[in-house]
């Protein structure tokens, strides 16, 4: 207990004999903040999505029920929320269940939260403008955050309901355990050498243009360029060898470097024109998790990105440049 607390208990305590020996009634006396429950601090840090676990759902319909990465910071008497998928940062939720009130130029979004039963649960209404309002718009977003021996299991409801309640487990990064890597040199994935290029449904044209193996690695430069003629992303790639097995590493933008480790290969030796596979994972990262490269016997290449398991992942596909 902290010492402020123990010091309006003597105050308490001195009162009440006073009163007694004077005949009076004690008075009361005024009450110190309270701390959170030792409890709720373990809510904080940072989470990554592990795995959904609503029951009946179909494979293509896993997925987290908020963001696939989100934080939450403790102070005393609150939980201060980031990336819960509403756009807000550094949102201040009180325990005691007041009111944090975020006022954008065409919503009104109410956060109130508590502390019970080992739970931290949030709710957040929205009321909006008459012209960004529509039908079937979400008014309501109710979530609770409980600490389990598994991870932090995040249960969401909205109103009106998009899916009945959502559950999804989460951990912090250095919680999820890494796949095993496979054993491959850079040669194994040799064919992913050349220049590729394909359009998108959007209309964008987007290319990636690799390397050969040299000296233990790939390199590659992948861009996209939209309708008008302008270049909207970029990202630099690696393929390097390390410990026996290929890592894939990832810059967006040329941003921080992500590692995806190399868990399953078939070169698509002992064939001509045999279909070539290379699937890369990182179950700590957000988005995406899983990596993988496939090319055709007809010489299309492929990449697919999206979660471990289920959901609906995102495919781009290629022709070598000049075919």
């Amino acid at each position: 207990m902290r010492s402020r607390t123990w010091q309006a208990v003597i105050v308490a305590i001195l009162a009440t004999l006073v009163a007694r020996a004077s005949g009076e009634a004690p008075t009361q006396a005024a009450s110190a903040p309270s701390a959170p429950p030792q409890g709720v601090r373990a809510v904080d840090g940072e989470w990554i999505f592990v795995e959904d676990r609503t029951e009946g759902r179909a494979l293509e319909q896993l997925g987290p029920p908020m963001s696939s990465k989100f934080s939450m910071r403790v102070e005393e008497g609150a939980v201060v929320l980031n990336g819960h998928g509403s756009g807000h940062r550094d949102v201040r939720i009180a325990l005691d269940g007041s009111i944090t009130e975020v006022a954008e130029p065409k919503t009104i979004s109410r956060y109130r939260g508590t502390w019970k039963d080992d739970t931290f649960e949030y709710q957040v209404e929205f009321e909006r403008a008459a012209e960004n309002a529509s039908e079937g718009s979400i008014r309501m977003i109710r979530r609770s955050f409980r600490v389990t021996a598994d991870g932090l299991l995040v249960r969401v409801v909205t109103d009106p309901p998009v899916v009945k309640d959502s559950i999804g487990l989460y951990r912090h990064a250095e919680d999820i355990a890494l796949p095993a890597a496979t054993k491959a040199a850079i040669g194994d994935v040799a064919w992913l050498t050349g220049a590729w290029v394909g359009t998108r449904s959007s209309g964008s044209s987007i290319e990636e243009r690799w390397g050969p193996p040299l000296g233990g690695a790939m390199f590659a430069v992948s861009r996209t360029v939209n309708t008008s003629g302008k270049m909207v992303a970029f990202e630099y790639l690696r393929i390097v060898e390390r410990d026996g097995g290929l890592i894939y590493i990832a810059q967006p933008g040329g941003k921080t470097p992500t590692e995806f480790v190399l868990t399953e290969l078939d070169s698509g030796t002992g064939a001509e024109n045999a279909p070539r596979r290379a699937v890369f994972d990182n179950p700590r990262n957000d988005y995406p998790k899983r990596i993988v490269y496939e090319l055709s016997p007809e010489g299309g290449l492929s990449a697919t990105i999206g979660y471990m398991k289920g959901g609906s992942p995102r495919r781009f596909e290629w022709k070598r440049e000049g075919n």
